[in-house]
């Protein structure tokens, strides 16, 4: 659980510093950027915690205490729909233009995102992968969450192995790593992006289609229950979002009468 703590905690702290040099090169104030990663903590931790919650409505009822003020079970896109919205509140109260900070800011939440999923990797909470039979495949039998406790709600994983329960030292998808590894590739494709992409929105929309991708498909490896057509929360969410970028991008790509191109 340290180690996720901390590769937490790098994560926010690399990806302020990502965003104060962006916000420098997008003519914005780097002291916003700081108050910025702020509200990422904050928020970030609380949204996580309530979608978390939420999505574990019966475990929270019969232990809520245990439940709320727990180090784990934190929901990412939780946290990133919060953090959005104060961030949208705050911006148009500092009379920014959303679309510009939200440029800036893309390239550091993709980084920070990546970094912060080691942290799963090295704790092994349960938000691995399916048992794989590549070579990468990974042994979490010393994670806080072992594959013969994490996979007792997927009978159609655990009734292939003697007993129904699937041996802690079955190989599985590293699938923190394969999102550690996404999140570097899309920092720096919306990094260099970053320089020459006009107008203001165009990369958050940019962010919102690679960001969504990556976490649609990592799902079919992960191990999480699936909500509608075989597909879990995290796709539904990630689905929005893509169809959100696409529209966002075609707008961009046929302007408006009126709207800057």
């Amino acid at each position: 659980m340290y180690s996720y703590g901390l590769m937490m905690g790098l994560g926010f702290l690399i990806a302020n510093y990502v965003a104060v040099k962006e916000f420098a090169r997008k003519g914005l104030d780097s002291n916003f950027a700081n108050e910025i990663t702020m509200i990422a903590v904050i928020f970030g931790i609380a949204g996580s915690k309530i979608l978390s919650l939420i999505e574990n409505w019966g475990d929270f009822v019969r232990d809520p205490i245990a439940m709320a003020f727990s180090p784990g079970g934190l929901t990412w896109y939780g946290g990133f729909v919060l953090v959005t919205l104060v961030i949208l509140w705050d911006v148009r109260r500092k009379k920014y233009k959303f679309m510009k900070v939200a440029d800036a800011l893309v390239p550091a939440l993709a980084l920070g995102y990546g970094i912060a999923r080691l942290g799963c990797h090295f704790s092994g909470d349960g938000d691995y992968g399916m048992p794989t039979k590549l070579p990468w495949g990974v042994d979490y039998s010393k994670g806080i969450v072992p594959p013969s406790v994490a996979f007792r709600d997927f009978p159609e994983i655990a009734d292939k192995y003697p007993g129904g329960i699937v041996p802690d030292n079955t190989p599985l998808h590293p699938t923190p790593v394969y999102e550690f590894i996404a999140g570097v590739i899309i920092f720096f494709i919306l990094w260099k992006l970053g320089k020459k992409i006009a107008p203001d929105g165009k990369l958050f929309m940019i962010y919102l289609v690679l960001g969504g991708t990556e976490r649609l498909l990592v799902e079919f490896l992960r191990l999480n229950p699936r909500l509608a057509f075989g597909l879990s929360e995290a796709q539904l969410i990630s689905l929005v979002l893509i169809v959100v970028g696409l529209i966002g991008l075609a707008r961009y790509r046929n302007p408006a009468p009126g709207m800057k191109s």
